[in-house]
């Protein structure tokens, strides 16, 4: 049955597209969009057999894309909050990937699936990052994302720069296990993962660049995220990390390069050249004080920049809303100008540019006949979104998680009315809630979690 979704307000995201007032889109038995305009004119077009979601109220809009986000912090979040990045890596993520079993990633990434999809989010483009190599951690994140029915790009955060690390073949072979995993899924894809430029042997890095050109992998890599970061590089490699990513021909691949933070002058022409699209992660940025991405010179230089919300053990959620807020608010008091981006310009770096930067816009990240029922509807009767004097705004700025009504992915509905449909959150939580403790108490979290002995953190 073609499904109708109707809206005070259709914002489509499509180049040139304005928004629909009074409109709909309809959803085709086959997960296509059909179709997008008026709602009077889609419901003459389909008469007698299309169910209608919504009252006309409410506000139309593609899923939304998170770019990055670590999925194997499913279990830890709320840990580390005065710690810098390098902090936060020695004192929380390096023990608990020491620990990290494929069964712990899945289960964190059941749960944070369905924070997500609950959060309108229906791409999530993962790294996972672990070093119990052997376990095959990584292959947790697709075995989640496929259970919840969302769509991702999935890969293996690698880094062998560590006491103890196994030769770079038992790196190569999780790649290739991961990709081998996400084979079948309609929904799933993979790359290449970096975790970090100076995280990496210069002969991992280049068994890396090799497997990507034999087997045509793009890549997913953290870059320039803090100003420790550039110094260190600078020192080891004589330049910036952007700088040793092209020498090592890492450019030379489809590059999806999380954060950007520390970039000058040589390296967003490097970023532009080589069509690097660039993540945003506003929120793990300001609570890691990694500093202010450059997101209005990015643009300008014609880079694609998407947003994320990072992982859970760094944002410390996968609210998009959040995101979206807060990168609409930092980048106008970084410029002390409140024009210096826009509710729209951010709505399409949370949909359309996200979905570019994924190179899957030619099935998601807009709402167009053809492409992928991917799509939110929010509800217009919720006291944030009750009066809309301007949609772009409203989304950006008054929209929270608890506006989100229905979502669908590929055309399947996947949340209705708010409550997540296919599996039941306060099990996904208990499952989440063994496994967590165990793992804190596995990895030797007691610094840090009052699972394994840490009274102190709750003020007991």
């Amino acid at each position: 049955m073609t499904v109708l979704v109707r809206g005070a307000w259709v914002l489509a995201m499509a180049p040139g597209q304005a928004p629909v007032r009074d409109g709909a889109v309809a959803i085709a038995e086959d997960g296509a969009i059909a179709a997008v305009g008026a709602w009077q004119e889609l419901r003459r077009r389909f008469p007698d057999h299309a169910e209608v979601a919504g009252d006309g109220n409410g506000i139309v809009l593609p899923g939304f894309v998170n770019a990055h986000t670590h999925l194997t912090e499913g279990l830890l979040p709320g840990m580390g909050e005065t710690a810098s990045l390098w902090e936060w890596f020695e004192r929380v993520v390096n023990p608990a990937g020491l620990a990290l079993t494929r069964e712990d990633v899945r289960v964190g990434a059941r749960l944070k699936a369905a924070e997500m999809l609950r959060s309108g989010i229906t791409t999530a483009s993962d790294m996972s990052c672990h070093r119990n190599l052997g376990s095959l951690a990584s292959l947790g994140a697709a075995d989640g994302l496929a259970e919840l029915g969302m769509r991702g790009v999935v890969s293996f955060g690698a880094e062998d720069r560590y006491d103890g690390a196994p030769p770079p073949t038992a790196f190569i072979a999780e790649h290739e296990a991961l990709a081998d995993r996400v084979a079948g899924e309609p929904l799933l894809s993979f790359r290449a993962g970096v975790g970090t430029i100076l995280g990496i042997s210069e002969e991992l890095l280049a068994r890396t660049v090799a497997a990507c050109a034999e087997h045509g992998w793009a890549v997913h890599v953290h870059l320039a995220e803090v100003r420790e970061e550039l110094t260190e590089s600078r020192v080891r490699h004589g330049g910036s990390t952007v700088e040793h990513a092209r020498q090592a021909g890492l450019l030379d691949h489809q590059v999806l390069a999380a954060h950007c933070v520390w970039c000058g002058d040589d390296d967003l022409r490097l970023l532009a050249e080589h069509g690097v699209a660039v993540v945003h992660n506003p929120v793990a940025n300001m609570l890691l004080a990694s500093g202010v991405c450059p997101v209005g010179r990015l643009r300008r230089e014609g880079i694609t920049v998407a947003l994320g919300t990072d992982g859970a053990a760094s944002n410390d959620n996968q609210d998009m809303f959040g995101v979206i807020k807060t990168a609409a608010l930092l980048h106008k008091l970084a410029a002390l100008r409140a024009d210096a981006i826009t509710a729209r310009e951010v709505l399409q770096m949370a949909t359309i540019e996200g979905a570019r930067a994924l190179a899957l816009d030619r099935l998601v990240g807009s709402l167009e006949p053809g492409k992928r029922a991917d799509l939110v509807l929010l509800d217009g009767n919720t006291p944030e979104l009750a009066t809309i004097h301007d949609p772009w705004q409203q989304v950006v700025y008054c929209a929270t998680a608890r506006c989100v009504s229905d979502v669908w992915v590929d055309g399947v509905r996947r949340v209705r009315d708010g409550r997540l449909l296919g599996a039941e959150v306060t099990a996904l939580a208990a499952d989440a809630r063994e496994l967590g403790r165990d793992l804190a108490i596995r990895a030797g979290l007691g610094a840090e979690s009052v699972y394994a002995g840490a009274p102190e953190r709750a003020g007991l």
